[in-house]
């Protein structure tokens, strides 16, 4: 770009640095936008490349009146955020086309700045802020240099000012973030193209292997007693209940929704056993209802908990759930007893939903089934019901065990020969995931007549702590099953654990790695791993130091700074005086750079005083040369030795090499001018 003139290489980097911008926001503006914001930047590359002159007025007309109809079309309004952005990327490469004085470039530097804030709007990620401080670095090297109208500025000259001057601002930055009253949602801009569709109110048959080889977080947490989190095997996290099926598709029953209007049961749903362990966590935005939490939190049906801004409620089947789905980063506190118990403990109307059986379907499952309790009805050890109910879910994991079934991510498409599933699943393939196991179990005991649902949500996480955090991703969302016995409640059993135990240990089915964690992996097959885990804790410490950084936090801070009660009064009082100080600092250091620093100004100084004194109208645009001549002058003969000392100055202030006097020397040569000086005013007199 050297030989470039220099308006062309300033809107070429200008061109680029709003390329930059645009990036992010592709995903997100329509096909055609995307397309209409390259093709204008490349048409103004072109324009300046070669020096041509821009387009006349008539012409952006016309392209504003395209956008505004695309526009229209698109979002069927201009008004509201996805039309707003759309339509402030296309006027922002449409002002690049008429770039004709600084003005116009001003335009294009702040309409890029609000381009850039913008991007908080879809993703608040750790890469989106270096992207973004990214963006602000070029945009204000792009201001600096337009502020530098002369010569031909380098680009570094400019960038390296724009670091500059941003580090400057930094400690009042931080002073805002810190103490500036967080008036909700500060963070919790709107996320829905962030969130991920996961687990849901219903379930299929192979619903769950898109998430098995998706290896994004879901959660993460940290338990506050200090001891070790507990083994892969106890780490449930409840989701949705599954309870009334159609042949088909799993759904959750209308009266587990605590927030459906219904009154919740009066029947006991949680008896506390064991030690609770109290946790902290982290939920991504999942884009469900219920949020999956460690079993089993306490809380009888309709008890609240807050997470953030947003109240759980516990449902009327343990799982806790949200008024609406969560599309953005949730953090909470909670408790889990491992030992808990779940009721009813006697069997009463509630349960007749868990028995519940399409009609005419599955007949070979319901025939099986029936045949096994009628074989465990023989023994007469197992005359109690509970002791029948626990017989035959062993012997259904023995089957499962024992019976050549497959556990796979690949089991193919189920019920297009014919309707009966689990039977065809039971008996003929024998191949399936998580959600295949589950389902065939709660089917076959529901046959057998004893309840029985499908419980969603995730199992296990990953081996190793990640900055003392739990970590739990997409492919560990799993499927497991609930059985009643009468006298303890609902039992969790989960028949996965039957035919694949690497998949309770921890060890979930991974999809083949991509083109780069493969070549990482051949060099070093953890260097792939670690690297992933580094960045994750990177993001993790993101989202918790900032993103979560909350009121609590900044009350906390006053708290160490001194205040006993902080408040909402004590916390503006703090950041006033902290803008007050940093306003004031900033006064002070503007006046101490606008004095002299060099030896040679600050003499002039002194001896333009002191010659105005003697008479001589001497002033900064003189020599010491002529200033003699002044002095000779005016006071004649007399003011000889203040003219060979003025004529001394000027040999050791053009004389070729570095300066031949030091600070020594300079003192001594104003001695000997203020002792000269005031012979020659006593003359005068």
């Amino acid at each position: 770009m050297k030989p470039l003139p220099r308006e062309a290489r300033d809107t070429l980097f200008l061109l680029a640095t709003i390329a930059a911008t645009l990036v992010p926001h592709a995903g997100h503006l329509p096909v055609w936008a995307s397309a209409a914001a390259a093709a204008i930047l490349c048409w103004r590359a072109v324009l300046a490349w070669r020096s041509a002159p821009l387009p006349g007025r008539w012409s952006l007309f016309v392209v504003l009146g395209l956008v505004l109809g695309l526009t229209l079309l698109t979002h069927r309004t201009l008004l509201g955020r996805e039309a707003g952005i759309t339509m402030l990327a296309m006027l922002m490469g449409l002002k690049t086309l008429e770039l004709r004085a600084r003005r116009d470039a001003f335009v294009v530097f702040f309409l890029g700045f609000f381009l850039v804030l913008t991007q908080f709007l879809y993703s608040q990620s750790l890469l989106t802020a270096l992207w973004t401080l990214l963006c602000v670095w070029a945009l204000l090297s792009s201001l600096v240099l337009a502020q530098m109208p002369l010569g031909q500025p380098r680009l570094l000259l400019a960038a390296r000012i724009a670091a500059r001057n941003t580090l400057w601002g930094m400690p009042v930055m931080l002073a805002l973030f810190l103490l500036f009253p967080r008036l909700p949602p500060l963070w919790g801009l709107p996320q829905n193209e962030q969130a991920r569709t996961g687990l849901s109110d219903q379930m299929e048959l192979g619903a769950f292997t898109d998430l098995a080889v998706d290896d994004s977080i879901a959660l993460r947490l940290k338990f506050s007693d200090g001891a070790p989190p507990p083994a892969q095997p106890q780490l449930y996290f409840r989701g949705q209940v599954l309870s009334r099926f159609d042949g088909k598709t799993w759904h959750a029953a209308p009266t587990a929704l605590p927030w459906g209007g219904q009154a919740p049961s009066r029947t006991p749903l949680f008896a506390m056993q064991g030690t609770p362990r109290a946790y902290e966590m982290t939920v991504e935005p999942l884009r469900i209802t219920t949020i999956p939490l460690l079993e089993h939190a306490p809380g009888e049906p309709g008890a609240p908990l807050e997470a953030g801004e947003l109240t759980l409620r516990r449902a009327v089947q343990g799982q806790w759930v949200a008024r609406r789905p969560v599309v953005e980063r949730l953090r909470l506190q909670a408790q889990a007893y491992p030992a808990a118990r779940l009721g009813p403990l006697q069997r009463g109307p509630e349960l007749l939903g868990e028995l519940d059986l399409p009609a005419g379907l599955n007949p070979r499952s319901r025939a099986w089934a029936l045949e096994q309790r009628r074989l465990l009805q023989q023994n007469p050890a197992l005359a109690a019901p509970a002791a029948l109910s626990r017989a035959l879910a062993g012997r259904l994991l023995q089957e499962i065990r024992g019976g050549g079934f497959e556990y796979t991510l690949a089991p193919g498409l189920y019920g297009e020969a014919s309707p009966h599933r689990v039977d065809e699943f039971w008996f003929d393939r024998r191949q399936g995931f998580c959600e295949h196991f589950a389902a065939a179990f709660v089917v076959l005991m529901r046959s057998a007549g004893v309840p029985a649902r499908v419980v969603t949500g995730f199992q296990g996480a990953d081996p190793q702590l990640s900055d003392g955090y739990l970590v739990v991703r997409m492919s560990q969302a799993h499927a497991w099953a609930e059985y009643w016995l009468e006298g303890e409640g609902w039992q969790r059993v989960d028949p996965t654990a039957a035919v694949a135990p690497e998949r309770i240990r921890g060890r979930p089915l991974r999809s083949p790695p991509g083109v780069l964690a493969n070549a990482l992996s051949q060099v070093d097959p953890r260097l792939w791993a670690g690297l992933r885990q580094a960045w994750e804790v990177l993001e993790n410490r993101w989202q918790q130091q900032v993103l979560n950084y909350a009121r609590s936090d900044q009350f906390e801070l006053l708290k160490r700074l001194g205040f006993a009660r902080p408040d909402w009064e004590a916390l503006l009082q703090t950041a006033g005086l902290l803008l007050a100080a940093s306003a004031g600092a900033g006064a002070l250091w503007s006046l101490w750079r606008s004095r002299p620093h060099d030896a040679w100004t600050r003499q002039q100084r002194w001896l333009i005083r002191r010659l105005q004194r003697l008479g001589v109208a001497a002033t900064a645009q003189q020599s010491p040369r002529h200033w003699a001549r002044l002095l000779a002058d005016r006071h004649g003969a007399a003011a000889t030795p203040l003219v060979e000392l003025l004529l001394q100055l000027e040999r050791q202030r053009y004389a070729a090499g570095p300066p031949a006097a030091g600070a020594g020397a300079r003192l001594a040569w104003r001695r000997q001018f203020q002792r000269a000086a005031a012979r020659l005013r006593r003359t005068d007199r």
